[in-house]
């Protein structure tokens, strides 16, 4: 499982012209699935981005979680995050998880993560346009 965490000013996802899902201030996160992953996978990587400590204290430190400031996650997602480019020009998602166990694991981790704090969501499989504004920029891959 690969998660692209990005702290956000703000965020949006636009399916077919509509939007899907919305932020303010929080979290922007790309979700990707390999064959190895399972329920087990989500509950560690959830714990994981609730806790992770990438948002300022009072003292400009990256020392507090989405939890502490009470922000919201943008979770959209994206099985590019396995392309695999060693050989040619072409990249290869041979290591993404088939979209049909993808689905399901990814609406295991969004009712896990809804859990936690407001979650906007993108649409599994859909073409979608996100827009983000970046705060630091912040941006951390998380791999399990």
């Amino acid at each position: 499982m690969r998660v692209l965490v990005q702290r956000a000013k703000d965020a949006k996802c636009v399916v077919n012209k509509k939007i899907t899902g919305e932020i303010d201030q929080g979290l922007v996160i790309f979700v990707g699935f390999t064959e190895t992953d399972n329920k087990d996978t989500i509950i560690k990587m959830v714990n994981k981005i609730i806790n992770l400590r990438i948002f300022p204290d009072e003292n400009e430190v990256m020392n507090l979680s989405v939890l502490d400031v009470k922000q919201k996650i943008l979770s959209i997602s994206q099985f590019t995050l396995y392309a695999d480019t060693t050989k040619g020009n072409r990249p290869s998602y041979i290591k993404a998880m088939n979209g049909t166990k993808a689905k399901l694991l990814y609406d295991y981790f969004n009712k896990c993560l809804g859990a936690y704090v407001p979650l906007a969501t993108g649409v599994f499989g859909a073409n979608m346009e996100i827009t983000l504004t970046n705060m630091g920029p912040t941006t951390i891959l998380l791999e399990r």
